[in-house]
Protein backbone atom coordinates (compact mmCIF):
# COMPACT_ATOMS: atom_id res chain seq x y z
CA UNK A 1 0.00 0.00 0.00
CA UNK A 2 1.31 3.46 -0.78
CA UNK A 3 1.24 6.31 1.70
CA UNK A 4 0.83 9.30 -0.57
CA UNK A 5 0.02 11.93 2.02
CA UNK A 6 2.35 14.83 2.51
CA UNK A 7 3.52 15.94 5.92
CA UNK A 8 1.63 18.78 7.59
CA UNK A 9 1.63 22.19 6.01
CA UNK A 10 3.85 23.50 8.78
CA UNK A 11 5.93 20.32 9.08
CA UNK A 12 9.68 20.39 9.46
CA UNK A 13 10.47 19.02 6.01
CA UNK A 14 7.14 19.21 4.17
CA UNK A 15 8.02 16.15 2.04
CA UNK A 16 6.08 12.98 1.36
CA UNK A 17 6.47 10.00 3.69
CA UNK A 18 9.86 8.50 2.93
CA UNK A 19 8.50 4.99 2.63
CA UNK A 20 5.32 2.97 2.74
CA UNK A 21 4.12 1.68 6.09
CA UNK A 22 4.00 -2.03 5.28
CA UNK A 23 0.97 -4.10 6.23
CA UNK A 24 1.87 -7.02 8.45
CA UNK A 25 3.52 -7.66 11.80
CA UNK A 26 5.46 -4.93 13.58
CA UNK A 27 7.19 -5.67 16.88
CA UNK A 28 7.44 -3.30 19.85
CA UNK A 29 11.02 -4.18 20.73
CA UNK A 30 11.90 -4.79 24.36
CA UNK A 31 14.65 -2.65 25.89
CA UNK A 32 17.31 -4.47 27.92
CA UNK A 33 19.10 -2.95 30.93
CA UNK A 34 22.10 -3.81 33.07
CA UNK A 35 21.30 -5.04 36.57
CA UNK A 36 23.27 -2.46 38.54
CA UNK A 37 22.69 0.87 40.24
CA UNK A 38 22.63 2.81 36.96
CA UNK A 39 20.51 0.43 34.87
CA UNK A 40 22.09 1.67 31.66
CA UNK A 41 20.95 -0.06 28.48
CA UNK A 42 22.72 -3.39 27.99
CA UNK A 43 23.79 -2.67 24.45
CA UNK A 44 25.26 -6.14 23.86
CA UNK A 45 21.91 -7.79 24.57
CA UNK A 46 20.04 -4.97 22.84
CA UNK A 47 21.99 -5.40 19.63
CA UNK A 48 21.55 -9.17 19.77
CA UNK A 49 17.80 -8.79 20.19
CA UNK A 50 17.39 -6.23 17.44
CA UNK A 51 19.42 -8.45 15.11
CA UNK A 52 17.12 -11.35 15.94
CA UNK A 53 14.06 -9.24 15.11
CA UNK A 54 15.56 -7.89 11.88
CA UNK A 55 16.57 -11.34 10.64
CA UNK A 56 13.18 -12.86 11.52
CA UNK A 57 11.47 -11.20 8.55
CA UNK A 58 9.13 -8.97 10.56
CA UNK A 59 7.61 -6.11 8.57
CA UNK A 60 8.80 -3.41 10.95
CA UNK A 61 10.24 -2.59 14.36
CA UNK A 62 8.75 -0.18 16.89
CA UNK A 63 11.16 1.32 19.42
CA UNK A 64 10.26 2.95 22.73
CA UNK A 65 6.72 1.67 22.83
CA UNK A 66 5.03 0.38 25.97
CA UNK A 67 6.94 -2.91 25.84
CA UNK A 68 10.10 -0.90 25.24
CA UNK A 69 9.51 1.07 28.48
CA UNK A 70 9.24 4.40 26.70
CA UNK A 71 8.55 6.41 29.84
CA UNK A 72 11.82 5.18 31.35
CA UNK A 73 14.02 6.19 28.40
CA UNK A 74 15.88 9.44 27.80
CA UNK A 75 15.81 11.26 24.48
CA UNK A 76 19.45 10.29 23.89
CA UNK A 77 18.66 6.62 24.48
CA UNK A 78 15.72 6.75 22.08
CA UNK A 79 17.94 8.33 19.44
CA UNK A 80 20.60 5.64 19.87
CA UNK A 81 18.00 2.85 19.72
CA UNK A 82 16.82 4.18 16.36
CA UNK A 83 20.30 4.65 14.91
CA UNK A 84 21.41 1.24 16.19
CA UNK A 85 18.38 -0.45 14.65
CA UNK A 86 18.99 1.28 11.34
CA UNK A 87 22.66 0.24 11.46
CA UNK A 88 21.78 -3.40 12.16
CA UNK A 89 19.07 -3.43 9.49
CA UNK A 90 21.66 -2.35 6.93
CA UNK A 91 24.16 -4.88 8.28
CA UNK A 92 21.65 -7.71 7.92
CA UNK A 93 20.59 -6.76 4.41
CA UNK A 94 17.35 -4.94 5.23
CA UNK A 95 18.22 -1.25 4.78
CA UNK A 96 14.60 -0.33 4.02
CA UNK A 97 13.15 -1.91 7.17
CA UNK A 98 10.41 0.33 8.57
CA UNK A 99 11.36 1.78 11.97
CA UNK A 100 8.74 3.49 14.13
CA UNK A 101 9.60 5.47 17.25
CA UNK A 102 7.32 5.95 20.22
CA UNK A 103 7.24 9.69 20.78
CA UNK A 104 5.81 11.13 23.96
CA UNK A 105 5.93 13.82 26.59
CA UNK A 106 3.83 15.91 28.89
CA UNK A 107 3.38 18.74 26.40
CA UNK A 108 2.75 19.13 22.70
CA UNK A 109 6.11 20.86 22.39
CA UNK A 110 7.91 17.92 24.00
CA UNK A 111 6.25 15.40 21.69
CA UNK A 112 7.11 17.49 18.63
CA UNK A 113 10.73 17.57 19.79
CA UNK A 114 10.77 13.77 19.97
CA UNK A 115 9.44 13.45 16.42
CA UNK A 116 12.28 15.70 15.25
CA UNK A 117 14.76 13.59 17.21
CA UNK A 118 13.32 10.45 15.65
CA UNK A 119 13.60 11.85 12.14
CA UNK A 120 17.21 12.86 12.69
CA UNK A 121 18.08 9.41 14.06
CA UNK A 122 16.54 7.58 11.09
CA UNK A 123 12.98 6.67 12.11
CA UNK A 124 10.22 6.50 9.50
CA UNK A 125 7.09 7.00 11.62
CA UNK A 126 6.10 8.33 15.03
CA UNK A 127 3.75 6.37 17.31
CA UNK A 128 2.08 8.79 19.71
CA UNK A 129 -0.18 8.38 22.73
CA UNK A 130 -2.38 11.10 24.21
CA UNK A 131 -0.50 13.06 26.92
CA UNK A 132 -2.38 12.08 30.07
CA UNK A 133 -0.87 13.79 33.11
CA UNK A 134 -3.61 16.43 32.95
CA UNK A 135 -6.18 13.83 31.93
CA UNK A 136 -8.95 15.69 33.72
CA UNK A 137 -8.59 18.54 31.22
CA UNK A 138 -8.13 16.42 28.09
CA UNK A 139 -11.62 16.38 26.60
CA UNK A 140 -12.32 15.32 23.02
CA UNK A 141 -11.57 18.74 21.58
CA UNK A 142 -8.26 18.93 23.43
CA UNK A 143 -7.19 15.49 22.23
CA UNK A 144 -8.06 16.25 18.62
CA UNK A 145 -6.27 19.62 18.81
CA UNK A 146 -3.17 17.93 20.26
CA UNK A 147 -2.85 15.46 17.40
CA UNK A 148 -3.57 18.10 14.76
CA UNK A 149 -0.97 20.50 16.11
CA UNK A 150 1.54 17.68 16.43
CA UNK A 151 0.90 16.48 12.89
CA UNK A 152 1.27 20.00 11.52
CA UNK A 153 4.78 20.20 12.96
CA UNK A 154 6.06 16.62 12.89
CA UNK A 155 8.61 15.69 10.24
CA UNK A 156 7.45 12.08 10.65
CA UNK A 157 4.02 10.71 9.70
CA UNK A 158 2.03 10.16 12.89
CA UNK A 159 0.37 6.94 14.00
CA UNK A 160 -2.10 7.44 16.85
CA UNK A 161 -1.53 5.05 19.76
CA UNK A 162 -4.83 4.44 21.53
CA UNK A 163 -4.21 2.75 24.88
CA UNK A 164 -6.67 4.01 27.51
CA UNK A 165 -5.29 1.54 30.06
CA UNK A 166 -2.06 3.51 30.45
CA UNK A 167 -3.40 6.93 29.40
CA UNK A 168 -5.61 7.53 32.44
CA UNK A 169 -8.61 6.17 30.57
CA UNK A 170 -8.37 8.67 27.70
CA UNK A 171 -9.87 7.09 24.59
CA UNK A 172 -9.66 8.26 21.00
CA UNK A 173 -13.12 7.26 19.84
CA UNK A 174 -14.39 6.55 16.33
CA UNK A 175 -15.63 10.09 15.67
CA UNK A 176 -12.27 11.53 16.72
CA UNK A 177 -10.44 9.02 14.53
CA UNK A 178 -12.62 10.03 11.57
CA UNK A 179 -11.67 13.67 12.13
CA UNK A 180 -7.98 12.98 12.68
CA UNK A 181 -7.73 10.59 9.75
CA UNK A 182 -8.43 13.50 7.42
CA UNK A 183 -5.13 15.15 8.39
CA UNK A 184 -2.52 14.48 5.69
CA UNK A 185 0.21 13.68 8.23
CA UNK A 186 -1.83 11.36 10.47
CA UNK A 187 -1.68 8.03 8.70
CA UNK A 188 -3.01 5.37 11.06
CA UNK A 189 -3.96 4.16 14.51
CA UNK A 190 -2.76 1.35 16.75
CA UNK A 191 -5.72 0.10 18.79
CA UNK A 192 -4.48 -1.40 22.03
CA UNK A 193 -7.97 -0.74 23.35
CA UNK A 194 -9.05 -3.95 21.61
CA UNK A 195 -11.66 -2.02 19.63
CA UNK A 196 -12.52 -4.34 16.76
CA UNK A 197 -15.53 -2.16 15.92
CA UNK A 198 -13.18 0.82 15.59
CA UNK A 199 -11.21 -1.08 12.96
CA UNK A 200 -14.40 -1.60 10.98
CA UNK A 201 -15.49 2.02 11.36
CA UNK A 202 -12.07 3.30 10.26
CA UNK A 203 -12.20 1.08 7.19
CA UNK A 204 -15.75 2.20 6.43
CA UNK A 205 -14.53 5.79 6.12
CA UNK A 206 -10.96 5.48 4.81
CA UNK A 207 -8.98 3.41 2.37
CA UNK A 208 -5.88 2.03 4.14
CA UNK A 209 -3.74 4.23 1.90
CA UNK A 210 -5.39 7.23 3.57
CA UNK A 211 -5.66 6.04 7.18
CA UNK A 212 -5.11 2.51 8.47
CA UNK A 213 -5.89 0.56 11.63
CA UNK A 214 -3.61 -1.89 13.43
CA UNK A 215 -4.51 -4.41 16.12
CA UNK A 216 -2.63 -3.70 19.33
CA UNK A 217 -2.07 -7.40 20.04
CA UNK A 218 -1.80 -10.59 18.02
CA UNK A 219 -4.73 -12.23 19.83
CA UNK A 220 -7.27 -10.46 17.59
CA UNK A 221 -5.24 -10.07 14.41
CA UNK A 222 -7.47 -12.32 12.31
CA UNK A 223 -10.71 -10.50 13.30
CA UNK A 224 -9.01 -7.14 12.73
CA UNK A 225 -7.85 -8.07 9.22
CA UNK A 226 -11.32 -9.45 8.41
CA UNK A 227 -12.85 -5.98 8.89
CA UNK A 228 -10.15 -3.94 7.18
CA UNK A 229 -7.15 -3.82 9.52
CA UNK A 230 -3.72 -4.01 7.91
CA UNK A 231 -1.83 -5.90 10.61
CA UNK A 232 -0.63 -5.66 14.18
CA UNK A 233 1.96 -4.26 16.53
CA UNK A 234 2.40 -7.15 18.94
CA UNK A 235 4.78 -7.84 21.80
CA UNK A 236 4.53 -11.58 21.14
CA UNK A 237 6.73 -11.06 18.08
CA UNK A 238 9.65 -10.42 20.45
CA UNK A 239 9.88 -14.19 20.90
CA UNK A 240 7.70 -15.80 18.20
CA UNK A 241 8.05 -13.55 15.14
CA UNK A 242 7.59 -16.27 12.54
CA UNK A 243 4.40 -17.58 14.15
CA UNK A 244 3.00 -14.05 14.12
CA UNK A 245 3.98 -13.59 10.48
CA UNK A 246 2.37 -16.93 9.60
CA UNK A 247 -0.90 -15.81 11.21
CA UNK A 248 -0.88 -12.56 9.24
CA UNK A 249 -0.24 -14.37 5.97
CA UNK A 250 -3.03 -16.83 6.71
CA UNK A 251 -5.31 -13.92 7.63
CA UNK A 252 -4.98 -12.38 4.18
CA UNK A 253 -5.17 -15.71 2.39
CA UNK A 254 -7.81 -18.33 1.63
CA UNK A 255 -6.92 -20.97 4.23
CA UNK A 256 -9.60 -19.97 6.72
CA UNK A 257 -9.47 -23.04 8.97
CA UNK A 258 -5.70 -22.81 9.25
CA UNK A 259 -6.01 -19.11 10.03
CA UNK A 260 -8.55 -19.78 12.77
CA UNK A 261 -6.31 -22.46 14.33
CA UNK A 262 -3.26 -20.18 14.21
CA UNK A 263 -5.25 -17.34 15.80
CA UNK A 264 -6.42 -19.54 18.66
CA UNK A 265 -2.86 -20.75 19.27
CA UNK A 266 -1.49 -17.20 19.41
CA UNK A 267 -4.33 -15.94 21.59
CA UNK A 268 -3.64 -18.67 24.14
CA UNK A 269 0.04 -17.82 24.33
CA UNK A 270 -0.41 -14.06 24.32
CA UNK A 271 -2.38 -14.33 27.55
CA UNK A 272 0.97 -15.01 29.21
CA UNK A 273 2.24 -11.61 28.09
CA UNK A 274 -1.00 -9.86 29.02
CA UNK A 275 -1.13 -11.30 32.53
CA UNK A 276 2.62 -11.37 33.11
CA UNK A 277 3.12 -7.66 32.45
CA UNK A 278 6.27 -6.13 31.02
CA UNK A 279 8.57 -7.60 33.67
CA UNK A 280 7.10 -11.07 33.12
CA UNK A 281 7.33 -10.64 29.36
CA UNK A 282 10.99 -9.69 29.55
CA UNK A 283 11.78 -12.54 31.93
CA UNK A 284 10.21 -15.22 29.75
CA UNK A 285 11.66 -13.82 26.51
CA UNK A 286 15.13 -13.85 28.08
CA UNK A 287 14.59 -17.44 29.20
CA UNK A 288 13.48 -18.63 25.77
CA UNK A 289 16.03 -16.69 23.71
CA UNK A 290 18.92 -17.35 26.08
CA UNK A 291 19.63 -13.78 27.16
CA UNK A 292 21.23 -13.06 30.55
CA UNK A 293 18.58 -13.07 33.26
CA UNK A 294 20.42 -10.12 34.79
CA UNK A 295 19.41 -8.03 31.76
CA UNK A 296 15.70 -8.84 31.81
CA UNK A 297 14.62 -6.55 34.64
CA UNK A 298 12.57 -3.45 33.94
CA UNK A 299 13.88 -0.07 35.03
CA UNK A 300 12.98 0.71 38.61
CA UNK A 301 10.59 1.37 40.23
CA UNK A 302 8.88 -1.35 38.17
CA UNK A 303 9.44 -4.46 40.35
CA UNK A 304 11.42 -7.52 39.28
CA UNK A 305 9.63 -10.68 38.15
CA UNK A 306 10.99 -13.03 40.81
CA UNK A 307 7.99 -15.01 42.06
CA UNK A 308 8.79 -18.66 41.29
CA UNK A 309 5.12 -19.61 40.93
CA UNK A 310 4.50 -16.81 38.42
CA UNK A 311 7.68 -17.70 36.55
CA UNK A 312 6.58 -21.33 36.23
CA UNK A 313 3.12 -20.28 35.06
CA UNK A 314 4.25 -17.85 32.37
CA UNK A 315 6.90 -20.24 31.07
CA UNK A 316 4.26 -22.96 30.75
CA UNK A 317 1.85 -20.69 28.86
CA UNK A 318 4.37 -19.04 26.56
CA UNK A 319 6.13 -22.29 25.67
CA UNK A 320 3.01 -23.23 23.74
CA UNK A 321 4.39 -21.89 20.46
CA UNK A 322 8.03 -22.92 20.87
CA UNK A 323 7.84 -26.01 18.66
CA UNK A 324 5.92 -24.18 15.93
CA UNK A 325 8.40 -21.29 15.91
CA UNK A 326 11.28 -23.73 15.65
CA UNK A 327 9.69 -25.56 12.73
CA UNK A 328 8.93 -22.29 10.92
CA UNK A 329 12.51 -21.14 11.48
CA UNK A 330 13.90 -24.41 10.12
CA UNK A 331 11.56 -24.20 7.14
CA UNK A 332 12.81 -20.69 6.35
CA UNK A 333 16.41 -21.91 6.43
CA UNK A 334 15.78 -24.89 4.15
Amino acid sequence: MAISQTNGANGTNGTKAAKTFPPGVHVPSLTWFLDDSTQEIDWDTQRKHISFLVESGLHGIVLAGTNGEAVALTAAEKSKLVSTTRELAIQHGRPDLTVTLGCGGGSTRAVIDETILGKEAGADYALVMVPSYFHFAMNEDAIVAFFQELADASPLPVIIYNFPGVAAGLDVNSEMLETLGAHPNIVGVKLTCGGIAKVARVRAVYEPEQFFALAGQSDWLLPAVSVGGIGTITGLANVYPKACIELFELSIGEKHKEAEKAQLDLATVEWGFAKGGINGTKWVVAQILGYPESSCHTRRPYPKFTDAKKQSWIRGVVNGLASKEKSLTNLAKS
